[in-house]
Order: C-alpha cells, then structure tokens, then sequence
C-alpha cells in the first residue's frame, strides 16, 4: 500500500474512534420505582446516568426533573430528548458530568403536593421516601451545593413550591412555563377545567372564592413569595423562563416582579414561544447551564 494511502487510513481511523469517544452517550434507565409507604402505591422514575458513570468511582451531583400535567417519568425522554441535550452539553464543556432524576406524580395528579385531604401526600413522600432513595441507590453528591430541581409547567410549579419551602434542600431552582396563575385566572376556569386541574389538591366541584381557600394559599407561589422572609427565598438561585405567548406569561412575570421588588435575586427571560415542547427543549439548555454554574463552585 502506498505510503500515502496508508497514512490518510490510519487518521481516518484515529477520526472515527475519536468521534466514538466523543459521542459516548449516556445512559438512561425508564420503568423503575420506589414502593412508597407514604403513598401505598408504587413511584416510578427514569433517571439518567452520565456516560462514565459505570466506569468511574465519583459521585455527581444531581438535578430532579419534573414533569409536566398530563406527562409521566417518561416525558422529559420522550419529548424533550433531556438525554440528547444533556450528552451534547457536556461534550461541550457547557456543564459538568450531572445525574438527572425524573419522577412521575400524574397518576393522581398530585401537583407534586400534598392534597388537601392528606390522602396523596406527594410533597411527604418526595422528601422523606423518594430523595433519600436516590440519594443511596446512585452514587450523587448529597448536599444543597450540588443538588437542583427544574421542570416545565406543572412541574416548574412543583420545582418552584419545593425550591421556596425547602431552601436549605437546593442550591439552584429552573422553572419553565411555571404554571402560576393569578387569582384572577383561578376564578375565571371553568368548572370542569377546575377540576382537571385542581379538584385533586385543593378540592373538587369548587367556585368562586371557595378556591381561594386558606389551603391554597400555603401552595400558591405569589402568596409564597411575599409570606416566606426574602433571606430563606435567597438561599436558591432561581432561573424563572416563560415565553411571550404561554397562557402563564402573566404570572411568570408577576413573580418576577415580586422577587424584584423584594430583592430575591434570579434570573427571569421571556423569548419568543407558547406552551410547546420546541421551547422547552431550547429552554432547558440554559437552565442546566445555570445549574451547572453552581456545581462547578
């Protein structure tokens, strides 16, 4: 073989392997769960695992990721490709080697809280039963530094709720599309959208101010933001994103304003975008940026 020819095969094989080592993907595992006493039932998660999580000894640290109304454990995989956003940025140095968490809290439709009749006690179970599981069975830095939570609609609520009840949990909180409405837009549903959307938690068949109730008020994140003392709210990074068009723009906006106002530092964007997975998936890339930031302290 000319010497030529042998030369340019051996750095088309240096190429290929290298592109082999450079897109080494990560690994993700859907269909476990955690039998939860708190709940009597089953809790199912997927998690992702970095791609050298199974040849390395460390320990990462670890963001849970929640999902949104009428998804499951399943959602940030399946619509918002989290496994190929999370490869690519580390690949590309944009944030470090992370184990992401996702759990499923539709089935009942828990809000990711605990219900007003203390039946469906989601926010108990996270903290007492799920996080502590995790936190064993995988090999994750467990302290506030290296620990965040994010979601998208229902589940930017959720991050939200449990960032500002829980500040000494997380060091960083991502919300996208954070469903966050005013009082206003609560009396204004219709029965039945009430219904699909807070009969669980706070009670079924309800109207006019009997929504408002003082149950409400402990899970309602503008109420939240003004009862809770700004220097607890300031021990989370907040990374606050809705776009111009999401029926939950006002409220996003809303709590930005409050937390300016009351000098709780975050970060708040509006882009152009709705209530769609394109803008949750362009989204969350920043928001793990964010996060990242922190861990790398």
């Amino acid at each position: 073989m000319p010497k030529k020819v042998s030369t340019f095969f051996i750095i088309l094989l240096c190429l290929v392997s290298w592109g082999n080592l450079a897109l080494a993907d990560g690994k993700i595992m859907e269909g476990l769960s955690l039998k939860s006493d708190i709940l009597a039932k089953d809790v199912e998660y997927a998690i992702y695992l970095p791609e050298d999580y199974d040849t390395s000894v460390r320990k990462y640290p670890v963001v849970y990721l929640l999902h949104g109304m009428g998804g499951d454990d399943t959602e940030w995989i399946q619509f918002g490709e989290i496994h190929r956003i999370v490869d690519k940025a580390i690949e590309d140095g944009e944030i470090p080697p992370m184990i992401i968490v996702m759990p499923d809290a539709e089935k009942n439709k828990y809000y990711y809280i605990n219900d007003y009749q203390g039946k469906a006690r989601w926010e108990d179970m996270f903290n007492n039963e799920f996080m502590p599981f995790i936190e064993a069975e995988y090999r994750i830095r467990a302290e506030k530094t290296f620990r965040a939570i994010a979601g998208l609609s229902m589940g930017g609520y959720g991050a939200l709720l449990h960032a500002m009840k829980y500040p000494d949990l997380y060091s960083t909180c991502v919300a996208l599309s954070a469903g966050i409405r005013t009082d206003e837009q609560i009396l204004a549903l219709d029965r039945e959208a009430y219904n699909i959307r807070y009969g669980g938690p706070f009670g079924m068949d309800l109207e006019g101010q009997a929504r408002l109730s003082d149950y409400y008020r402990q899970y309602d994140i503008l109420t939240m933001v003004e009862k809770i003392p700004a220097e607890e709210l300031s021990k989370v990074r907040y990374w606050l994103d809705c776009g111009d068009d999401d029926f939950f723009t006002i409220g996003v906006a809303l709590l930005h304003v409050k937390m300016k106002q009351l000098g709780i530092p975050h970060e708040y964007r509006v882009r152009d975008g709705s209530h769609i997975w394109q803008y949750w998936r362009s989204g969350i890339v920043d928001g793990l940026k964010y996060i990242g930031d922190k861990f790398r302290n």
